[in-house]
């Protein structure tokens, strides 16, 4: 495990905490917001036992890496991802991103093009984008994402063990999260930095990918469930299936945005299916 240098801010290195498993093809996983590598230990674990290379990096900002003032945007998260693929030289990678990390997936792949890339896959993800508009009116009105900002600066601590419950679909009727697992969300989102995590939420709900997407030429898996509180399928998935020219759209029914966690063992044989596909 190490770290990537990416930039400096104050003549200090800006810094990428990555994690890399296994050998075999690479695969290049981007958490969501606000969490860390950590969240995809459940599918590393996996997929490097089948014989893939396993990559999980945190986000300038989140987890172990450096924690910059500037640079929570899309455009930089992008080039931190490009950064760390270059500095690997990884070659025909397949990128896997949840929620944020789906959004990171799709400006990377726009913004620095499919040469290095063979297939990507996209769970739970926000584009093309969340927050409502003129052009995108059946998306989240911009008080929610206000709400998340006040929440967050008033007591981000609290916040985090409140809304772990529609991330993983504790609030739902007959349903078993355990409390490990919410320890373990609130855990990797108080390791994030406060200025990056309140930053984030202006680039997971207004960065428009709509073009981003388009611009996708290899394979790409979607998952998503009917019923994600944080992502809501109308405006993200069911969008961005017809926007990215070979997608495949696979809907859970009854999970909840932290899918990769609850029924991990069906996003697992999925992601592997896909992958020898």
């Amino acid at each position: 495990m190490g770290f990537i240098t990416v930039g400096q801010e104050n003549g200090q290195n800006i810094q990428i905490y990555y994690k890399d498993w296994g050998s075999g093809q690479p695969i290049v996983f981007s958490h969501g917001w606000p969490l860390s590598a950590d969240a995809w230990d459940d599918q590393m674990l996996f997929l490097a036992s089948k014989g893939y290379r396993c990559i999980a990096h945190d986000r300038r900002g989140h987890g172990r890496s450096s924690q910059p003032w500037n640079g929570n945007d899309m455009d930089t998260y992008a080039d931190d991802l490009a950064a760390v693929v270059q500095a690997l030289n990884l070659q025909n990678a397949i990128h896997i991103g949840h929620s944020t990390g789906g959004g990171e997936v799709v400006r990377y792949l726009a913004r620095h093009g499919t040469k290095r890339a063979a297939k990507a896959v996209l769970i739970g993800a926000v584009p093309p984008i969340m927050v409502q508009s003129p052009t995108n009116p059946k998306g989240l009105p911009i008080k929610v994402f206000d709400d998340i900002r006040a929440a967050v600066l008033k007591d981000r601590a609290q916040f985090f063990k409140e809304i772990v419950l529609p991330f993983y679909g504790a609030n739902r009727p007959d349903a078993h999260v355990s409390q490990g697992l919410m320890d373990s969300f609130w855990l990797q989102g108080m390791q994030a930095g406060l200025k990056a995590i309140y930053d984030c939420v202006k680039a997971f709900s207004e960065t428009d990918q709509t073009e981003d997407l388009k611009k996708i030429d290899i394979p790409t898996l979607i998952l998503h469930s009917e019923d994600d509180q944080i992502v809501p399928i109308a405006d993200s998935a069911l969008l961005s299936s017809k926007l990215i020219k070979n997608a495949t759209l696979k809907i859970y029914k009854g999970a909840p945005h932290g899918m990769c966690s609850t029924h991990k063992t069906q996003v697992n044989q999925d992601l592997l299916a896909f992958l020898q596909g």
